[in-house]
């Protein structure tokens, strides 16, 4: 009877277990949700038509333009987010087209350019992506440099597997004042692996979050400008950067 009992107390302490890791891990992954601002972007209007499928949010203009951006969004963000930022730069003739990664987490799927690119043969393109969006980014760029035209980084920089400094890619790095979320040294470090020419923005007042539309991220700084002053600063500094490609 002894060894039932003490059996029994076992299982239900593998269950309480189980339990609380169950929960640790939904809370952990439990994404952050796109806001009324990007949902009203997700919407086909202005010239720009919105497609979704199970790799890819596409935002296609009208009269294509210009070069193509992909982007990867950042950790636990959910893709549809970053649809205002993305309406944006394909109005201007940019077709824009969000990677969707496994569990929101770029590092599962860093390879997700590569069905967007051999989907649309007929484009050429740049990517690069926000936070751990833009790490993952950095890695496929630095293995396929041959197919891309530049690389971007919203609150973002490589790591050693994504250094581009030996290659003739344009880049583009973007970072706001306030950002509490990224870490400033390895911020710092990513800037020995990227090429001499890299223009370098600040944006005054930006933080981390407003990059996307999914409101206050833990962690972060308070921002002292609107989410729509940033992104139209953000996607400024990418058009003028689109522009001037090699």
């Amino acid at each position: 009877m002894k060894k039932i009992i003490n059996r029994r107390r076992a299982l239900l302490s593998l269950a309480v277990l189980l339990v609380v890791a169950g929960l640790l891990m939904w809370n952990y992954l439990t994404p952050y949700e796109p806001e009324q601002n990007a949902e009203t972007a997700m919407l086909s209007a202005g010239g720009v038509t919105v497609e979704q499928n199970d790799g890819w949010i596409s935002f296609e203009p009208a009269v294509a333009s210009g070069t193509a951006v992909i982007f990867y969004p950042g950790a636990l963000v959910e893709a549809e987010a970053y649809a205002p930022l993305a309406k944006r730069i394909a109005t201007a003739g940019h077709p824009f087209y969000i990677a969707r990664m496994p569990l929101n987490l770029a590092i599962i799927k860093g390879d997700a350019a590569e069905e967007i690119i051999s989907g649309h043969p007929e484009q050429s393109f740049v990517i690069g992506g926000h936070s751990l969006g833009g790490v993952m980014a950095s890695r496929y760029a630095a293995e396929h440099a041959d197919q891309l035209e530049g690389v971007f980084y919203l609150a973002s920089y490589p790591d050693e597997k994504g250094g581009l400094k030996d290659t003739t890619l344009s880049v583009l790095s973007v970072l706001g004042t306030a950002d509490t979320v990224v870490d400033r040294e390895k911020y710092n470090e990513g800037r020995s692996y990227l090429p001499g020419n890299t223009v370098y923005l600040s944006i005054e007042g930006g933080n981390h979050a407003q990059f996307g539309s999914y409101g206050p991220q833990k962690g972060d700084g308070e921002a002292s400008i609107t989410e729509e002053e940033q992104q139209s600063r953000t996607a400024r500094a990418m058009l003028d950067w689109l522009g001037n490609l090699r």
